[in-house]
């Protein structure tokens, strides 16, 4: 367990570096969103009031406002979880994930199983927990592997007495061309057992400095996260963004700009496959990508002397020093980056 589990992609990031570490779009905030953010700052003296952009989330997923739970951001959900549940008897996180799950279960004393995928990190039809595995834990789209599992193969492990808490963190990043919709989310999913979704508004908007996610469940379980959260725990402004990003315009927006976010992501897959030795794990389907390559972890270290932050891979279980993660961004960066990174490999190759 030497994992560094509270090691996050921030870390990798310095000024004059290209942030290829961090997965938050960074373009400006649409009028629709930055209007109610900066109109919110005029009410700061009354306590938040967490209705109004409770009753959108519920809305946008078809869901009872009970059934929703805003927090300052998705880690706090996982923290919540981990606290509301402390009874659990064999708490499962399913590896390689973002490591936040986990970091939270065991700073509530939890005592975590690990289950770790291997190959392509992709659930297969074989696939099975433990059977007393009675809190489960999953990412889709996965960080940072990249992988979008079928929503009916996560929905099959729901089991009697069993909470599946799914991290959708990255769910809006993905796409599938003709599908209006979220492919394989299950936010709107009530028929499942004991299922928690966990949501973030972090990656899309770029909301990062905010800190507002949520979390969609049923109401008793919704109610448990609730009485050990802390009083007023999401901002006004927060609130008054989470109320926007709920909208139809910005579900709108989300396909569009998840669109876009695909056509760069099969660049850089495309650029990446021209290097040497350097291998893209998988099918990828949210904003970064998983690149196997001898030494990465070294590699990882001459990126940074060239300009380029990247993402390391071994502080992930289940992962290891040949591993980093790359944020897909705008393809002349990608070219940018491809050209440093094609240049390292070759000198790499001539000290060999």
């Amino acid at each position: 367990m030497g994992e560094e589990l509270g090691h996050h992609g921030d870390a990798e990031v310095a000024p004059g570096l290209v942030d290829l570490a961090v997965n938050v779009r960074r373009d400006p905030m649409p009028d629709w969103l930055s209007a109610p953010v900066l109109a919110s700052m005029s009410t700061l003296a009354a306590y938040p009031d967490p209705g109004p952009a409770t009753a959108a989330i519920a809305a946008r997923h078809g869901r009872p406002a009970d059934e929703v739970l805003l927090t300052a951001g998705a880690a706090q959900g996982f923290v919540l979880l981990a606290q509301a549940l402390r009874g659990a008897r064999c708490p499962v996180v399913v590896h390689p994930q973002f490591t936040e799950p986990e970091a939270a279960l065991r700073g509530a004393g939890h005592d975590v199983r690990r289950v770790v995928l291997t190959g392509d990190f992709r659930l297969s039809a074989e696939f099975a927990l433990p059977p007393d595995a009675d809190l489960v834990f999953i990412g889709n789209p996965t960080n940072p592997t990249s992988v979008l599992h079928p929503a009916e193969r996560i929905a099959a492990l729901a089991a009697p007495g069993r909470v599946l808490v799914v991290d959708e963190a990255f769910a809006d990043s993905a796409y599938r061309p003709g599908l209006d919709r979220e492919p394989e989310s299950l936010a709107e999913r009530r028929d499942v057992p004991g299922l928690v979704v966990v949501r973030s508004l972090t990656k899309t908007w770029g909301l990062a400095g905010l800190r507002v996610g949520y979390l969609l469940g049923p109401a008793d379980l919704i109610e448990r996260c609730r009485a050990v959260q802390p009083l007023w725990p999401v901002s006004t402004p927060a609130l008054a963004a989470a109320a926007a990003c709920a909208s139809p315009v910005a579900v709108a927006t989300e396909r569009e700009i998840a669109a876009r976010l695909a056509d760069d992501r099969r660049y850089l897959v495309r650029r990446l496959g021209e290097l040497p030795g350097v291998r893209v794990v998988g099918e990828p389907a949210s904003a970064f990508v998983l690149v196997r390559a001898a030494g990465a972890d070294k590699l990882r270290l001459a990126l940074r002397e060239r300009g380029f932050a990247v993402r390391r891979g071994d502080t992930f279980p289940g992962l290891g020093p040949d591993y980093v993660r790359v944020a897909v961004r705008d393809t002349a960066t990608t070219d940018r980056f491809v050209a440093v990174f094609h240049d390292i490999l070759v000198d790499s190759e001539g000290k060999a």
